[in-house]
Formats: C-alpha cells, structure tokens, sequence
C-alpha cells in the first residue's frame, strides 16, 4: 500500500513524483578525522539560513558510538536530542534520520522518540532506517549482527503498529505488550519510514514494507539500474533519494574530480549531476560537506544562490518561515 502523507509537511517538501529536492547532512561543516568541531551556534545558525533559503530537509545521523575505522562521529548528538533542538529553531524544513539503526533500539523506544519529535515539530519528521553497518555497535549491544536482518523486519511492523492502534497486542524478539498503549501518536499515525541501502532485505520487501528508499551514490549508469529496478517494484510511485558527498570548487567550471562517495566540482558541474539524477528517478539528494576545502556557510550560500533555484521545494502552504 501507497501512503500519500497529504497531512505531513515534511514529507511535502521533501517529496513530490517527477521532482527532485536538496536536502543537507549534519555536520553543516567541513572536517578531517573522525571527530568534527560542531560549533552548536555556527550549526544553528546554517540551519535556520538552510530552512529560510529553501533547502528541503536537515539529516541527521544514528551513530551511537565513534569507529574510528569508518572516521565519521556524525552530529556527535543524539539524533533525536539534536533534530527536537533543531526543530525549536525552524518551522517548515523536514528533519529527517540518516539513519535510525533498529536492531540496536527497541522499538518502543523508537516510536516513542519519534512521535514526539514528529509532534513538536509538526509533522516534519522523515525516518531513514538501517540495520547498522559498524561492526563494534553490536557486540557492545549485545546482539549478534547476523540477526539484524530479522530484527529490522520485527522493528518496522512494531513500531508502526504502536503509533496505528491502541493498546495493540504485540509478541516480538524485544517482547510482549498487552494492555499499555504508546503516546503520543505522531501526526496521521504514520511516520514516512525510507530502508536504508538493502537492510539485509529484497527489493520487494523493501518495496512493499518502505514508503520510499534511501541509497547511497553511485556512478550515473549503475544508479540508472538501480532505480529501473525500484520502478518496476513500485508500480505505485514511491521516492528514491540518495547521498552525496561534495567539495564545490570557487571555479564554478571546475569540472568533476572523484572524491569519497561523490566528487569535487564547481556548482556547474553539480547542477548537470543533479540534472542527470533527476531524469534516472531521483527524487531527493542530500548533500554531505565533510570533505569540502572551503568554508560550509559560503558553500552554502553559494549553492542555495546557484544550485538550489534549479531544483527548488514547494513547501505546503500552511509552513510559514518566523
């Protein structure tokens, strides 16, 4: 089944059949190492610039622990912490995980986080679930990682169950609920729920179970195969974002050169990319600072200057900038 989240502003902003948005992942900084400096105020402030100028959604990530082999700690913050912090700072641009590992949380304690982030902020609220690929998270979890595909599987129809009904009767591997209810419900019941990569999952699992799939950047002919394929398995129209590392160039003519899971380019050669994601099926990019050269906030004024009109978001109406 199709949900059209008609009540859900974030989902708006983010989403619409045909179009492709920008998004922006936490840290709005460029940074070496794992650890990034996340001056709090200087993170405000992008924020707030970003919900202003148009940009479609803030991201923000699950990292429970620091792995220093994957040499990136996110926002530092808990996401939920950071986004219901974000989200007294802004009013209609969505936040949105990149991603909420499930295997590690109960799902109790995710429904519960999320509906009230999503009921704070108005409805904003987009999830992008994972099954988690670090490996020392599970062991000091206590969980067998080879169990992960099973337990996102369980995650997903819990916690939708607990914001869908009351008082459900629910048997899992995290437990059993009879006579309790989960409050508050997010807004319409329902949270866009986007699977991250493969999750351990088939694509018709992930096309029947996600509202939409969030995939990591790839070369332009595979990314083509790889929304072919969720077109087919979605003959009802269902959104296909993806990431994308930049490092914009001063020249805007700089033409590409490969960086860690994107390129570094003048805003140009962005745009042309951005272009030939949208004719494969590419609904929504988020773009990610951390290997840029420059300062972020110029890089983002220059971006919403001259990338962002080329693919601009069509708020709902009832979202209103302070």
């Amino acid at each position: 089944m199709t949900y059209t989240f008609s009540d859900r502003p974030g989902w708006d902003a983010m989403f619409r059949q045909g179009e492709l948005t920008l998004g922006l992942m936490y840290p709005l900084e460029s940074y070496s190492g794992a650890v990034p400096r996340l001056d709090v105020a200087e993170q405000v402030e992008q924020s707030v610039l970003a919900d202003q100028r148009g940009f479609a959604a803030l991201w923000a990530r699950d990292v429970p622990l620091l792995d220093l082999s994957f040499g990136d700690g996110g926002q530092l913050h808990d996401t939920w912490v950071w986004l219901t912090h974000i989200a007294a700072k802004t009013s209609r641009i969505a936040l949105a995980t990149g991603s909420t590992v499930l295997p590690l949380r109960n799902p109790i304690d995710v429904a519960k986080a999320a509906a009230s982030l999503d009921q704070l902020s108005g409805g904003r609220l987009v999830i992008g679930a994972a099954t988690g690929d670090r490996g020392v998270e599970f062991p000091a979890y206590g969980l067998n990682r080879d169990h992960s595909g099973q337990l996102f599987r369980e995650s997903v129809t819990t916690i939708r169950r607990l914001w869908a009904e009351d008082f459900p009767d629910v048997d899992s591997v995290y437990g059993t609920l009879r006579g309790t209810d989960l409050l508050p419900k997010p807004v319409g019941r329902r949270i866009p729920l986007l699977v991250t990569g493969n999750s351990r999952q088939d694509i018709e699992w992930i096309a029947e179970h996600g509202d939409g799939w969030l995939m990591y950047p790839r070369p332009i002919v595979q990314q083509r195969m790889i929304t072919t394929a969720w077109q087919q398995a979605t003959p009802e129209w269902k959104p296909f974002a993806q990431s994308l590392y930049i490092d914009l160039e001063e020249d805007a003519n700089g033409v590409p050169k490969p960086i860690h899971l994107g390129f570094r380019s003048g805003w140009r050669a962005l745009v042309d990319h951005l272009g030939q994601l949208h004719d494969i099926g590419v609904n929504h990019v988020a773009i990610n600072l951390k290997y840029g050269r420059r300062p972020a906030p110029e890089v983002l004024q220059e971006i919403a200057e001259n990338v962002l009109p080329h693919f601009p978001t069509v708020f709902p109406e009832a979202a209103k900038v302070h």
